[in-house]
């Protein structure tokens, strides 16, 4: 997608009644999702939380409440976000690869996606209603909770199980119903309400910090399009057929490998495990097992940096070989008479497949990799840069630009589609 095709497609989709009620339909339940972001759970006292989180200036914290849309420092309703959905997403996937039932239902295609659905679900509510009670003891430790009382303990508790299992349902229905990927969609409207504070703390730099911030961005974003837009094309050669009585021609057609095929899916599920050593340390206090490991993965240490980019490298290859699996598209090859020039149909062509995608994947997962951490690195040298890679880094560019570029990618082939239906009317 160039930079000129973009305007067009937005252009083109208002023009559209049926994508134009799907565009106003997504905004409506972002409206309503920015809005839950608003509304604090009963019996908290705003001021003290305020204080509370301003005294503690923990990083995880704030990382926290920017995936939230800066919904924890009010303590709402939506203040867990969509990150217990995305830990159970996760822990799902991984479960697959262990558990040979999970395994099979992956693979029984549109039901056995719907029952793995239904497992995060469940296990999402879980997570958040575990979440919950974390949030209440370790702000009540901080005294950001005057009054408490196990009465008021179980309320907040369930309002906030209760405002993730809304924010889940929200983002399934902007997936059905709406344009894009739901849960992508509600994480990138929480870190782009972040943006006016960045631009409030860039204005506020020494020039030449501002300098360096604005030309990292701009390398930030320029990267992640380009990247983002590589494909290897595999060419796919089709033999002639014999369909009842009629001899179909074959055709010369091409396989689209990209080089990112994972998307900003590693970036998110790298964040959300980084972050639990220093999150356990926050609750678990000094002194403790988890405080030891988040004091050697400090969040701006070398070892953090390393170890957040070889998450990012291992789920980029993770998430790949579950997006991709060269032996089913092998034998859908085989099934339809297609057939890779110079490559045996069947078991080669999926090995040949295979090797492809592991040298393209390497590339990309670096990619991302350093894209990610290079606003790390560079706050260490420049601490200053803290007032815009504070609240924006590297992974929240990421994910932006990531999103948005998906989004627009989904509403272009949209487009598309309804272009061949009209024709074919």
């Amino acid at each position: 997608m160039t930079s000129t095709s973009i305007l067009p497609s937005i252009l083109n989709s208002l023009r559209s009644p049926e994508l134009r009620k799907k565009l106003l339909f997504t905004a409506f339940i972002l409206l309503i999702f920015r809005f839950g972001s608003f509304i604090p759970v009963p019996g908290v006292d705003l001021q003290a939380l305020e204080a509370a989180i301003d005294a503690r200036g923990s990083r995880v914290l704030d990382f926290l409440n920017l995936f939230a849309g800066g919904a924890l420092t009010r303590f709402a309703v939506f203040a867990l976000g969509i990150m217990p959905y995305i830990t159970a997403s996760i822990i799902l996937q991984l479960m697959t690869v262990v558990i040979p039932n999970l395994e099979k239902l992956q693979k029984e295609g549109e039901s056995g996606q719907q029952k793995m659905t239904q497992y995060t679900r469940y296990l999402t509510v879980v997570l958040a209603f575990v979440q919950s009670i974390a949030y209440v003891l370790y702000f009540q430790s901080q005294d950001a909770l005057p009054g408490f009382s196990p009465g008021r303990f179980y309320l907040i508790v369930l309002s906030l199980t209760a405002g993730t299992t809304l924010v889940m349902w929200l983002g399934e229905l902007i997936t059905q119903r709406g344009v894009g990927n739901g849960m992508s969609l509600l994480i990138f409207v929480s870190i782009v309400a972040s943006v006016p504070t960045a631009i409030e703390g860039w204005i506020g730099a020494p020039p030449v910090t501002q300098a360096i911030i604005l030309f990292i961005t701009i390398l930030v974003i320029v990267g992640v399009v380009f990247v983002n837009e590589g494909q290897r094309r595999i060419p796919i050669q089709y033999a002639k057929r014999v369909v009842g009585r009629r001899m179909t021609s074959g055709g010369t057609t091409y396989m689209p490998l990209r080089v990112n095929m994972a998307g900003v899916i590693p970036v998110i599920f790298a964040s959300s495990i980084v972050i639990i050593p220093p999150l356990m340390a926050e609750l678990g206090g000094r002194g403790s097992f988890f405080q030891n490991v988040s004091d050697f993965l400090a969040p701006g240490s070398y070892y953090y940096i390393g170890f957040e980019a070889l998450l990012i490298v291992l789920f980029t290859y993770f998430y790949t070989a579950v997006q991709f699996n060269p032996v089913d598209q092998a034998d859908n090859l085989k099934k339809h008479g297609g057939f890779i020039p110079g490559v045996r149909p069947g078991r080669p062509t999926a090995v040949y497949l295979d090797r492809v995608l592991t040298r393209l994947t390497l590339p990309g997962a670096i990619y991302l990799a350093i894209v990610a951490e290079l606003p790390n690195l560079v706050f260490r040298f420049l601490p200053e840069s803290n007032v815009v890679f504070g609240v924006i880094g590297g992974t929240s560019i990421l994910i932006v630009v990531g999103v948005a570029l998906d989004t627009m990618r989904q509403m272009e082939a949209q487009l598309m589609m309804r272009q061949y239906e009209g024709f074919l009317k």
